[in-house]
């Protein structure tokens, strides 16, 4: 299957025909391979319009018929899912593998959400009087906006759709420009499957410009978010002058602490692996690594043993383990962090340097020797270079932990159960992992603390996100 041509889709329809757009470019080789239009001001209007149209019909549609949609339309991801995913890899950049996992990863959270909606539960509130019945009901919010990133073109977007569907929203999305054809692809699934025209709409131009025009529409009352905390905190200030809802997945930088009790070798290998997934380009990446002095050396050599075994290239390549990076902005980032941290004394383990001078790729890096205040120890690199440090006591690397701003997801290996409480009492995370790097699941919360944004996508709170509260109290 070629890349294909993403279109908007507004109001059940497609659309190519706008006042511009931009180049799709395949990070593994720089090439140009499609073209992503943008929406003009007014079919931006249209694509609002339509979600409030549509609104009444699909938030009095019962959560059963609804969930059928979202059955309808996973199974047809599922049938379509080596197509989505090479698709996924051409724009992204991520390896085959890894592609074709997220996209059934995002059918489950379609499946998981249609019987979700079915749970929606109200309640009864004990009266204080004879002949008074108080009953609180979960209501959808509104028709709502939703903006997602290139790092995860499938999953990011599916749990938006998913959540705001179950609950009975209509949506908005605004998915990347890089990754266009991934987010195409799962609307015309939802399409395919019955949908009916305006619940589901698809736009793209240039950020600043869509989020500010969408946000700015009192009939969008709620706007979803996954980016970075300065983004994020821009577009909460667009949401106070209409009061809208807000779900905010913002930046993390997760310290992972490895305790002197476990062995070195599982927590290296386990750790690197989930570092230098989908190039280090994931927003609860392993990403600061405090390992206990006494088995600091073992660590780092089975970590930077792992490093140096992966195997980099076109993630359509049979063979690679790890793709490039999404674009060129990340390659220059990625110097800037490797700068910093030979300026500041670090050294170098393996790594350090891009690779070739075609496409986006960067060698999966190790640096050691680091105080906590580098630059790769305060801002999340989001790409595949890992600081290791040495650690004493827990109740001091806990502390050096959470001394940043952000606090989206952490990880800690022990096998000490009196440690392990205190990890997951003290860390002030969103997430917490204690020997699994596994937090993401349909059924769970997905969400951080303090900059790291508010509310959660996943669980019983994805769905809460798209609902709000109504008592209805009655007498007689």
């Amino acid at each position: 299957m070629s890349y294909g041509a993403p279109a908007l889709f507004i109001n059940g329809t497609t659309r190519t025909d706008t006042r511009g757009g931009a180049d799709v470019i395949n990070p593994a080789t720089g090439d140009v391979i499609g073209r992503v239009p943008f929406a003009a001001a007014a079919e931006l209007d249209e694509a609002i319009g339509a979600a409030a149209n549509a609104f009444p019909a699909w938030a009095k549609m019962p959560a059963y018929d609804r969930g059928v949609i979202l059955r309808k339309a996973a199974g047809l991801v599922r049938e379509r899912v080596n197509d989505i995913a090479r698709i996924l890899t051409l724009e992204q950049g991520k390896v085959l593998a890894e592609a074709r996992g997220e996209v059934l990863a995002s059918a489950e959270v379609f499946e998981w959400y249609a019987e979700e909606g079915r749970r929606n539960y109200g309640r009864l509130v004990p009266a204080r009087a004879g002949g008074i019945r108080q009953m609180v009901v979960s209501e959808p919010v509104g028709p709502a906006v939703a903006f997602t990133p290139w790092n995860f073109p499938a999953i990011t977007p599916a749990r938006k759709i998913g959540g705001a569907l179950a609950a009975g929203c209509t949506l908005v999305l605004k998915a990347a420009e890089e990754t266009p054809g991934t987010a195409f692809e799962l609307v015309r699934a939802f399409a395919d499957a019955g949908l009916p025209a305006g619940v589901l709409n698809l736009v793209f131009g240039v950020p600043s410009e869509v989020s500010a025009h969408l946000i700015a529409s009192p009939q969008i009352r709620k706007v979803s978010f996954t980016g970075s905390v300065a983004v994020g905190k821009g577009l909460v200030r667009l949401c106070a002058e209409n009061l809208q809802r807000t779900t905010m997945e913002l930046g993390g930088h997760a310290p992972v602490i490895v305790c002197g009790d476990f062995d070195p070798e599982i927590a290296g290998k386990v750790a690197a692996g989930g570092k230098y997934r989908n190039a280090g380009q994931v927003c609860v990446a392993p990403s600061r690594f405090f390992v206990h002095e006494s088995i600091f050396e073992k660590f780092t050599e089975r970590f930077v043993a792992y490093a140096k075994g992966l195997k980099v290239g076109d993630g359509l390549t049979e063979g690679i383990t790890m793709g490039p990076l999404a674009n060129d902005r990340r390659l220059q980032a990625m110097d800037k962090f490797v700068a910093d941290a030979e300026k500041r004394g670090g050294k170098v383990r393996a790594g350090g340097k891009r690779i070739g001078n075609r496409g986006f790729f960067f060698e999966p890096t190790v640096v050691t020797d680091l105080p906590d205040d580098a630059l790769l120890m305060t801002s999340e690199p989001f790409g595949p270079v890992a600081p290791i440090v040495p650690f004493k006591d827990l109740d001091e690397v806990i502390a050096r932990a959470n001394s940043l701003s952000v606090g989206l997801a952490g990880y800690a290996f022990t096998k000490s159960t009196a440690a392990a409480e205190k990890l997951a009492a003290n860390l002030r995370v969103g997430m917490l992992g204690i020997n699994t790097l596994a937090i993401a699941n349909p059924e769970t919360p997905f969400g951080g603390v303090k900059e790291s944004g508010n509310g959660s996508e996943g669980g019983v709170e994805g769905l809460q996100a798209y609902l709000e509260a109504k008592l209805v109290a009655q007498m007689g």
